[in-house]
């Protein structure tokens, strides 16, 4: 399968996960594991990854907290869900509007306009400033009456799309590595490829000679429609990191990104040029709004574990610069035929070096 073929695969409403792996079974790692290996594919449980790794090979972490993102609001006199995304470095917040549905979930509407005020519980206030990028009206800037962690904490719920079968409460979107920010920045969105870990998991991982090496990355609002590339999102990667991911691939151990998110920071803070023309992990915190492409490729990272993508998502050019083309689609139509489970509720895909080669 090549060229555009990977565009036009649908994925039946049917293959949505509606509900939580341990709502559905028997845990949180109870989900099904698709390991591409250049074009090869193979079928697993998550329980396997363990037997998957090798002393030596480093899993990054994304250890952003999930907020719950997702607010009531009226705007004039219509119901109206405010998405709160990105914290800016002036307490400004970039937020999303969108339309309630009817069914626990929302759907998109037309952005703005500008100085448009929208009323929150308890007596707050959001007055929308400007678009977060300019020609592009979906995320705008905006300014709270209130301190909006606080909003969050009192009146704010996980974020939710249609597919989902019904609310769930905020720890169903935390991962075993979520940290509490100090600013109470977070991800509106789960880093969801971590999900199905487990502290036993991450323990037996750990005994085997599988190192963690954490990052940050506040994932912002996901375009669920549109598919847009990612808006610029506050990141930061430790010195520890840094020396732990240059080590492991001075050692011969591979980089595995656990999640896009761990990708983007990661690939954000290479620097310079190391042996085999790689990039250099340096520590570094900021924002970034790198998108990573086939054309641009990889500089740190060997492999990726990560949930199953729509065939129009943007995430899809990082999952091809990692593993080529030909080995995405291949892997793509066997989530298909062996009927995995997409989104954050779903199945993970785990992306390795061909080790033939």
């Amino acid at each position: 399968m090549a060229g555009a073929a990977l565009e036009s695969l649908t994925v039946p409403d049917a293959l949505s996960a509606r509900v939580p792996a341990e709502v559905r079974g028997a845990g949180r790692d109870d989900v099904r594991l698709l390991v591409s290996r250049g074009e090869r594919v193979s079928h697993h449980s998550f329980r396997a990854l363990p037997a998957l790794l090798r002393a030596g090979d480093v899993l990054v972490v994304n250890t952003s907290a999930t907020l719950p993102a997702a607010v009531n609001g009226r705007l004039g006199g219509v119901p109206v869900v405010v998405h709160f995304s990105t914290r800016g470095d002036d307490g400004r917040w970039a937020v999303e509007l969108r339309s309630p549905d009817g069914a626990g979930s929302s759907r998109r509407r037309p952005g703005g306009p500008a100085g448009a005020a929208v009323r929150l519980p308890g007596g707050a206030r959001l007055v929308l400033v400007r678009p977060l990028a300019p020609g592009a009206d979906r995320l705008w800037w905006a300014e709270a009456s209130v301190g909006v962690p606080e909003l969050l904490r009192r009146y704010g719920r996980p974020i939710r799309y249609a597919y989902t079968l019904r609310d769930q409460p905020l720890s169903a979107y935390q991962t075993v590595f979520a940290l509490p920010s100090p600013d109470g920045a977070g991800s509106a969105e789960m880093p969801s490829a971590a999900r199905p870990f487990t502290a036993g998991l991450v323990a037996e991982l750990v005994s085997r000679g599988v190192q963690f090496a954490p990052v940050v990355l506040h994932t912002g609002v996901a375009s669920a429609e549109a598919h847009e590339p990612p808006y610029p999102e506050r990141y930061a990667v430790p010195a520890t990191t840094a020396w732990l991911v240059n080590a492991a691939r001075a050692g011969g151990g591979r980089v595995v990104a656990v999640g896009t998110t761990a990708v983007r920071a990661l690939e954000s803070s290479a620097r310079g040029t190391g042996a085999g023309g790689r990039g250099v992990v340096r520590p570094a915190a900021g924002w970034t709004d790198l998108v990573v492409t086939p054309e641009r490729g990889v500089r740190v990272v060997d492999g990726l574990l990560t949930g199953l993508h729509e065939p129009a998502a943007s995430h899809l050019l990082m999952l091809e610069a990692i593993a080529g083309r030909p080995a995405l689609a291949r892997a793509y139509e066997a989530a298909l035929r062996g009927r995995y489970l997409w989104h954050e509720f779903g199945d993970v895909h785990l992306l390795l070096p061909d080790d033939r080669r």
